[in-house]
């Protein structure tokens, strides 16, 4: 297929962030409420001890993409990259030794980015190493790893697998080089390729792929290919994201330096039909549709613990600039500077820029919301854990939403219909409290 196309007719994303990652709005985090996360780490759990999840953030990469909103950098030399994970590993000391901490070992463990190929093959083993001897990983049940393609070769893929990881992702996101170019990610499909058949060739546990509904220049024609392509691949997993421009891309700054006030990237109706046939093609061949975004192979062996345990309620602990995480119902952000974030280390500070602690009804709603991005919901469960009845604490909302055709309810069940687990995230805002309110999608 040639790389030269044609962008869609239809456009229209206005800039902003669609996907709900957690529930209250981070826009509700206080850095003056950092005294919280102390208070939460001074005591272990005192009834039922959730699953602990370990979350690294490696924020290097070889390109910026247009698209990106995640902490990242570029331009960090190799004596720069060792120090920044020597304070990850100062960092891990200092929590592991929390009473929240101490003694627990992680269920599961999640590098992200950034980019986490990134590191070579003896900064990776370096670094797991030691932060094995501070949290022993023997009772983790999955270690998730993001990957760029172009990044990879046959020895860093030994190491990754030698290290543990048992759930490979790989940021495909398109199989264009022209649209990979202009979206500015650093690989071409044929290091795509490449990339997949040796961590074939590694027997990973899962090995997922990353797709981006409505890059810019995407096609009809194009979407069609990528989803082909998809299919002779043939992963354990597919997850497939549609194309939002927050306000610190690439995109969006073009767009403010050319004054439009839409990103030149299909509008969500078109987004969502592309997702709904990707869809549609994978469960034609095999796949189940597990989540809003995720398609599995096996739905038996193929799991996501990291995200079914964090939306659950798990503990998190995240370590490095700029990352999130979740101690005993407070949930909190690293310092989002790399130079901030290695002074407070360095000062045996934890480094801390926002928090806010939950209250009993916002995890509610928070578990609420994020278990309808899986497409079905339970109200037995929040029944059992909460002691809350779900379909009468939401029959207001959740009648509406019926009556567009977006939901049903069986047996004390909310099933999404396929159209409404694609637009999930703008039907979440109905479930907010009245004051955590935010603009919706389109």
């Amino acid at each position: 297929m040639s790389d030269t196309i044609t962008p869609p007719q239809k456009t229209g994303t206005r800039a902003g962030n669609y996907f709900i990652s957690n529930y209250p709005p981070f826009s509700f985090w206080s850095e003056e409420n950092t005294a919280v996360v102390e208070e939460a780490y001074a005591a272990p759990h005192s009834g039922e001890v959730p699953a602990l999840g370990l979350y690294h953030h490696i924020p290097f990469c070889r390109k910026r993409c247009h698209f990106c909103y995640f902490r990242v950098y570029t331009d960090k030399n190799a004596d720069q990259i060792k120090h920044y994970l020597d304070s990850t590993v100062r960092e891990l000391e200092m929590m592991a030794r929390k009473p929240l901490i101490a003694g627990r070992k992680p269920h599961f463990i999640y590098f992200g980015g950034g980019t986490p190929s990134y590191l070579s093959a003896s900064q990776l083993v370096d670094l797991t190493d030691r932060m094995k001897a501070l949290l022993p990983w023997d009772a983790a049940e999955e270690v998730a790893f993001e990957c760029e393609p172009g990044t990879l070769n046959p020895g860093k893929l030994t190491a990754i697998k030698d290290i543990g990881v048992t759930r490979l992702s790989l940021g495909i996101e398109n199989f264009n080089d022209r649209i990979l170019e202009i979206n500015g990610r650093a690989h071409r499909t044929k290091e795509v390729w490449r990339a997949y058949e040796r961590a074939r060739a590694e027997n990973f546990d899962q090995v997922n792929i990353d797709l981006i509904a409505g890059m810019l220049e995407e096609t009809e024609e194009n979407w069609q290919n990528n989803i082909a392509k998809t299919l002779e691949l043939a992963p354990d997993s597919v997850t497939i994201y549609q194309m939002e421009v927050p306000y610190n891309t690439g995109i969006y700054k073009d767009m403010k330096a050319s004054g439009s006030l839409v990103a030149p990237i299909a509008d969500w109706e078109t987004k969502r039909r592309w997702v709904k046939e990707a869809f549609a093609e994978l469960e034609a061949n095999g796949y189940t549709i597990s989540s809003g975004y995720t398609a599995v192979k096996n739905p038996e062996r193929t799991k996501f613990i990291y995200r079914d345990s964090l939306w659950g309620g798990a503990d998190l602990l995240g370590l490095g600039v700029a990352s999130f995480s979740h101690a005993k119902g407070v949930h909190y952000q690293n310092l989002t500077e790399i130079d901030d974030y290695d002074a407070a280390i360095s000062a045996g500070r934890m480094p801390i820029k926002r928090a806010l602690k939950t209250t009993e009804e916002e995890r509610m709603i928070r578990e609420f919301i994020l278990k309808m991005k899986l497409g079905r919901v339970k109200a037995d469960d929040f029944q059992r854990k909460f002691g809350i009845n779900i379909l009468e604490r939401f029959a207001a909302p959740l009648a509406q939403i019926e009556s567009e055709g977006l939901l049903t309810i069986e047996d004390s069940t909310i099933l999404l219909t396929r159209d409404g687990l694609l637009c999930v995230d703008n039907l979440l805002h109905d479930f907010f409290l009245p004051h955590h309110h935010t603009d919706k999608i389109v």
